[in-house]
């Protein structure tokens, strides 16, 4: 995040070579706005986003195209969803009837850094970086999970809102021969990690959804010593605003509660994620005609949202907005590689009907 400058200049220079309008440098550096006005009047201001950035994982594919760089890939699919808009960019810039001002929004920072809330506040979306003030704003997604040439979508919550949290438990350390001397970090450790799914279990309905996973555990150098000190970290999803304050509470609560009760002493430092990425009924349902009419039965409702999150959620908070989810799983792969792993590939045979998605939603009339 915030490292995209390779990808960047190379999304400039394509902007450059069209001769498209453009403000760059944003959003801490490496975000860029291009424009196109409308041909005729009468429309209104639709904006397209990608993100650009990537990954710390080391790329296994083998693939000749595979990341050059160790330790960097792009894991999530943003190369792709970077090369499907300047492919739009390019297909709407030769378009003669454009009624609407189309916004293209390259951002940088989705994987953890808030880049969407950046260029918000940045002034993206109010017509005070470039074009016109947004009415509608649309963003993709490429699923490994979904056949590959279909899409789906749903109004209200696609992703989940993410908090991310850190856990340090002090005790007193010694030999670990001499338990009954020490006040052992660990054991609160064990127990406190134990009790906190309690919040899904015990504390929110099961009808409501709460994810919360410890994925990081930290304790000890030696066999026979007992630590002085514990650490953990994780995440908690949530798709409600009550959920999300009551199993922060509870958190806490447990942790200190666990904490003191076994003689330790438990600080927690607790970032506030992304929020929910709520899709607007308008913009969805402008969303369902264009794609039906374009793909009809190729695209689906999706039955409930998933639990991953997604910095789009941002520009809903200030523009009517929709994600769409775009299937790359290829026929025959029964084990299509997940996101955020060492052997995902975005399946490039998806670009040109997702440039075609993008291109119908940029030119079809805006009536809210």
């Amino acid at each position: 995040m915030y490292k995209e400058v390779w990808t960047s200049a190379r999304v400039l220079q394509e902007i450059s070579n069209l001769g498209a309008q453009n403000v760059h440098g944003l959003a801490g550096g490496t975000g860029i706005i291009a424009f196109l006005p409308a041909t005729k009047p009468g429309g209104r201001t639709v904006a397209l986003r990608a993100d650009m950035d990537a990954l710390p994982i080391h790329e296994e594919t083998g693939l000749p195209y595979a990341s050059e760089t160790a330790g960097q890939m792009h894991a999530c699919g943003h190369d792709g969803h970077t090369t499907i808009l300047v492919g739009a960019l390019r297909a709407l810039f030769y378009e003669p009837d454009r009624q609407n001002d189309v916004l293209f929004l390259f951002q940088p920072a989705e994987e953890g850094g808030a880049g969407a809330d950046r260029l918000c506040s940045e002034g993206a979306l109010d017509g005070t970086v470039i074009g016109s003030k947004v009415d509608v704003i649309y963003g993709l997604h490429g699923n490994p999970w979904i056949e590959q040439g279909k899409f789906s979508v749903r109004e209200g919550p696609m992703l989940a809102a993410t908090d991310e949290f850190h856990v340090t438990i002090s005790g007193q350390g010694g030999h670990a021969a001499m338990p009954h001397r020490t006040v052992d970090p660990v054991q609160a450790l064990v127990q406190t990690v134990s009790a906190l799914q309690n919040i899904a279990s015990r504390k929110v309905s099961p009808l409501d959804s709460i994810v919360l996973s410890v994925t990081t555990l930290g304790a000890g150098t030696a066999h026979n010593v007992i630590p002085d000190k514990t650490t953990f970290g994780g995440t908690m999803r949530t798709l409600l605003p009550e959920t999300r304050k009551l199993g922060k509470s509870q958190f806490h609560d447990i942790v200190h509660g666990v904490s003191q009760a076994l003689g330790c002493r438990a600080e927690v430092d607790w970032h506030t994620g992304y929020p929910v990425t709520k899709n607007d009924p308008w913009a969805t349902q402008r969303y369902w005609g264009i794609a039906r009419q374009l793909f009809g039965d190729r695209v689906f409702e999706e039955a409930e949202p998933t639990m991953g999150g997604e910095d789009f959620s941002f520009y809903g908070k200030h523009v009517p907005a929709c994600f769409y989810y775009a299937g790359l799983k290829r026929e025959g792969d029964e084990n299509p590689a997940g996101l955020h792993t060492p052997r995902f590939d975005f399946n490039d045979a998806v670009i040109p009907d997702c440039v075609e998605m993008m291109c119908r939603l940029a030119l079809a009339p805006v009536n809210p």
